[in-house]
């Protein structure tokens, strides 16, 4: 692996949406690396409440804050997505001990993939780790409060999000 290479890190998630606990990794990620990517998936199989480009924008908002990182979206395999990026390590959030066995095999699989790239586990803030990107969208989606932990911008997103699903269907 190239000295380049380990100095970008790939951020890859649905992101649907992010949440503070994934702002949390980021914010304490971005000083151990010159350049990060945040990869959006597009992942189609999870049907995906919010639309990529909704996604991408809304974490492009979120982590404005940071020069160094990119926000962009993928539709292939990550390992490709890696590559095409130069990334050196793939940075993964580990909320509890149930998520490990999950992350794990995907290390695992990843470094089969791609041997050049190294898995970098981090574990959120306590006040973030119970948080999931498919609890704020039930929440949401059943008219909560997700402003404590979501962006301001993501929490409006949902709102419409939800709102017209409800015209939809009615």
């Amino acid at each position: 692996m190239t000295v380049a290479r380990t100095r970008i890190a790939v951020y890859p998630g649905t992101f649907d949406p992010i949440t503070n606990g994934h702002i949390d990794l980021v914010d304490r990620a971005a000083p151990l690396f010159e350049r990060m990517i945040i990869g959006v998936a597009a992942s189609p199989g999870k049907g995906p409440a919010l639309p990529l480009e909704l996604r991408v924008d809304l974490a492009r908002k979120a982590v404005a804050h940071h020069p160094h990182i990119e926000v962009r979206g993928f539709d292939c395999l990550l390992a490709h997505f890696v590559d095409e990026v130069g990334g050196g390590v793939l940075l993964r959030g580990l909320r509890a001990v149930s998520d490990f066995e999950y992350e794990f095999q995907l290390a695992s699989m990843n470094r089969h993939l791609i041997p050049e790239v190294e898995t970098l586990f981090l574990t959120p803030a306590e006040q973030y780790g119970f948080i999931s990107s498919s609890l704020v969208r039930e929440i949401s989606r059943l008219g909560g409060d997700v402003s404590g932990f979501v962006p301001p911008a993501v929490a409006q997103a949902l709102q419409v999000q939800w709102q017209r699903t409800q015209k939809h269907s009615s």
